[in-house]
């Protein structure tokens, strides 16, 4: 009998320390199913493009005079005059639409955050970017319109360009869209975005151990180096042209050396600076890229062609899984990359407007006239 009570008793302590556990199952097994249940309500993407959105008109083939003044070229035109035009285009632009363009025709599954207005030409901005099967985030305001540019191109293909900035200049993302949205890279092309909602962006996404590419705005560059030590802490890839880097850095445009070693301290992984047609070099921190462009059949319009390049270098680094670690990236990726944009903003050039040019991924692996790019490297 006592052996069968001990049994009895070990057999209800074993029970007692069942029915405590449950809870804990249960509450661990809720927190399962939530956590499921927010992974599948949640977007995920190979890349997101954040910042400004515009409807663009490009007007081409027009009788105009072109003087040199103080060493600018300028585009003049007779007051009262009607001026015919040849060629007339017109699509979505800013560095947001542009750069989610390029990722989508490269593979890649893109999203894209911009806000616009409430009004027609926001209709087919957003017609445009579905077009391309890229998800959007749009923020719709009510009260401003959306952003606009008139862009006049001379036989050159250099650009006037007049700009309306919209509702592209009030955008302001909220922690709740932010928290639906989960990316191995972000695109941040900030426009007239605050620097705190940029800091608050690139920290949000760096929870999540995503890659940062950034391309600062004038108004982001004008803050300085030192308040922008933040920010460019967390950047993986630093995209900006010589002239912006310069005065950034507070160092004269030909100073170029000086200019990468002081980025170089400020960023952990890859500094991007370009120089319009006559190429770009890239430094890692242990190596400089430099190369020309692609040669062009004929330039038709250099709008958009930062973008152009930005986003087609940033496709490749993705495509051949570069980590931009500081000193340790792949040679090989780095080239890859460079061709990539170079061509992607070559034909973007030979082209009327910032999208009809764009690379798909099987258009650049095809062709043998992007094999081969001149790219000198060299050791820090």
């Amino acid at each position: 009998m006592a052996a069968q009570r001990a049994v009895v008793t070990d057999g209800s302590h074993q029970g007692a320390a069942v029915f405590s556990v449950l809870p804990r199952i249960a509450l661990l097994y809720n927190k399962l199913i939530n956590s499921l249940i927010y992974c599948f309500l949640m977007k995920s993407f190979d890349i997101i493009s954040i910042g400004t959105a515009t409807f663009d008109a490009y007007l081409r083939g027009y009788q105009n005079l072109e003087i040199k003044k103080n060493g600018f070229g300028l585009q003049c035109f007779p007051l009262g005059a009607k001026i015919e035009v040849r060629d007339l285009n017109f699509s979505s632009g800013g560095g947001a639409t542009n750069t989610a363009f390029t990722f989508a025709k490269q593979g890649l599954k893109t999203g894209c955050v911009f806000e616009i207005g409430r009004d027609e030409f926001g209709r087919l901005i957003l017609q445009e970017q579905k077009k391309q099967k890229i998800t959007v985030f749009p923020f719709l305001n009510k009260k401003i319109a959306t952003a606009l540019s008139i862009i006049l191109i001379d036989n050159f293909g250099e650009r006037t360009i007049f700009v309306f900035r919209g509702a592209s200049g009030s955008l302001n993302l909220k922690e709740a869209l932010l928290s639906k949205i989960r990316a191995k890279w972000v695109y941040l092309v900030p426009g007239a975005m605050k620097i705190n909602d940029v800091e608050k962006i690139i920290t949000h996404f760096k929870k999540q151990k995503t890659k940062i590419a950034l391309n600062p705005s004038k108004s982001l560059i004008q803050q300085g180096l030192k308040k922008l030590s933040k920010v460019l802490k967390q950047t993986d890839v630093l995209l900006l042209n010589q002239e912006e880097a310069a005065y950034l850095t507070g160092l004269l445009y030909k100073e170029e050396q000086k200019i990468f070693r002081k980025l170089d301290q400020c960023v952990p992984g890859i500094l991007v600076m370009t120089e319009g047609p006559k190429g770009l070099k890239v430094s890692d921190g242990s190596h400089v890229w430099r190369a020309n462009t692609f040669k062009e059949k004929k330039v038709v319009d250099r709008s958009g062609a930062g973008d152009a390049f930005g986003s087609g270098f940033v496709a490749g680094l993705i495509q051949k899984n570069e980590q931009c670690q500081k000193g340790v990236c792949s040679v090989d990726n780095i080239s890859y990359a460079i061709r990539l944009g170079s061509a992607n903003a070559t034909l973007m050039v030979e082209t009327l407007g910032v999208k009809t040019g764009i690379l798909s991924k099987k258009e650049f692996a095809s062709s043998p006239r992007w094999k081969n790019l001149e790219i000198k490297i060299e050791k820090i």
